[in-house]
């Protein structure tokens, strides 16, 4: 059965990932203060009657298309919840908001997910988010630089200004990766903070030397002129978990029947969207704006269902040896 449901927004400022960490923090003081959160989801207040409905903070990126292409084709209303999708712009408002119970369910990368699972915060992956395609030079996220750039690998990368989304994340714990791989020196990379619409630009001003750019930003920057030196998601790891679906434990111990519905339609929906790749694209128009152009000749992450310890380690190890964790994280804190 097709449906649609209408879809919320609102807006947060961006952060760094170890501001996720103290924004959660925050919001857990208070809540042992005496706040009052519903961790559960509302029976029976949809349409349709007798549905448990369920808010997911998401952000409007080429990532989440899957959730809504199952929200779509009534997946979760097959599992019994109806879901409210609400769009933030980051990890910062997402997780606080899932840690206290506002949120049921949210997306993050994996990275920030292990920075905060680190410092204590009670979260636990339900569900893949994406993963990289695996083919570098044909991936959704890469580092790119000016044509007539002399930068003309990894290596090159050292001594040189790489903007990233966020300082102390997913991107340049790979980009140091890949610099290391091809022989530079990881540590002289300068890494400057950039929102990822304004790096085309950036990079074709020569503002940057380089820039780590996700679709469809990428496809913008490419038909710029820019071009690419690294895909550092799939050089890192072919089989790459970029991002991914969590809950709070209380939500687990308080509702395991709601997230259990929940997990089964989100693994239907990321094999949905790997096996219908037009209808995943056509999908982003309900909650992006995209040129059609750029829609048509982007490269979409690879979806898969399933989640797997080795996924979140590979990222728990850059991240100590590029000094994002004090000591080594323990990946099974946050897995089911």
């Amino acid at each position: 059965m097709r449906r649609t449901y209408p879809f919320a927004a609102s807006s947060a400022a961006p952060r760094t990932a170890r501001a996720v960490v103290a924004a959660a923090a925050a919001t857990l003081l208070l809540a042992a203060c005496g706040a009052q959160a519903a961790p559960g989801g509302e029976e029976g207040d949809s349409a349709d009657g007798g549905l448990t409905t369920v808010t997911v903070g998401v952000i409007p990126i080429v990532d989440v298309a899957p959730i809504y292409l199952g929200v779509q084709e009534g997946f979760f209303e097959d599992q019994g919840l109806e879901v409210k999708l609400e769009l933030a712009q980051g990890g910062a408002a997402i997780v606080p908001a899932v840690v206290s119970g506002e949120y049921q369910f949210g997306f993050s990368n994996v990275t920030s997910l292990l920075v905060a699972s680190s410092q204590g915060l009670p979260l636990k992956a339900v569900a893949p988010g994406n993963f990289t395609t695996g083919t570098p030079g044909e991936d959704f996220g890469a580092v790119v630089v000016p044509e007539d750039s002399d930068i003309e690998d990894a290596a090159d990368l050292a001594g040189k200004t790489v903007a990233v989304n966020t300082l102390n994340n997913i991107g340049d714990t790979t980009i140091r990766k890949v610099v290391a791989d091809a022989d530079g020196d990881p540590t002289a990379v300068e890494f400057v903070e950039m929102a990822f619409p304004d790096m085309p630009a950036a990079v074709a001003g020569d503002q940057v030397d380089a820039a780590w750019i996700v679709e469809p930003h990428l496809t913008r920057a490419l038909q710029d002129g820019a071009r690419v030196v690294t895909s550092n998601f799939a050089e890192t790891d072919p089989e790459l978990l970029v991002a991914a679906y969590f809950t709070s434990e209380q939500q687990i111990a308080e509702d395991p029947e709601t997230v259990e519905a929940f997990t089964a339609a989100m693994e239907e929906s990321l094999t949905f969207a790997e096996e219908h790749p037009d209808e995943t694209r056509a999908v982003l128009d309900t909650y992006t704006e995209i040129d059609p152009a750029v829609k048509e000749a982007m490269v979409m992450p690879r979806f898969a269902p399933g989640l797997e310890a080795s996924s979140f380690q590979v990222l728990a190890d850059l991240g100590l040896e590029y000094g994002m964790f004090d000591e080594p994280v323990d990946v099974s804190q946050l897995l089911p």
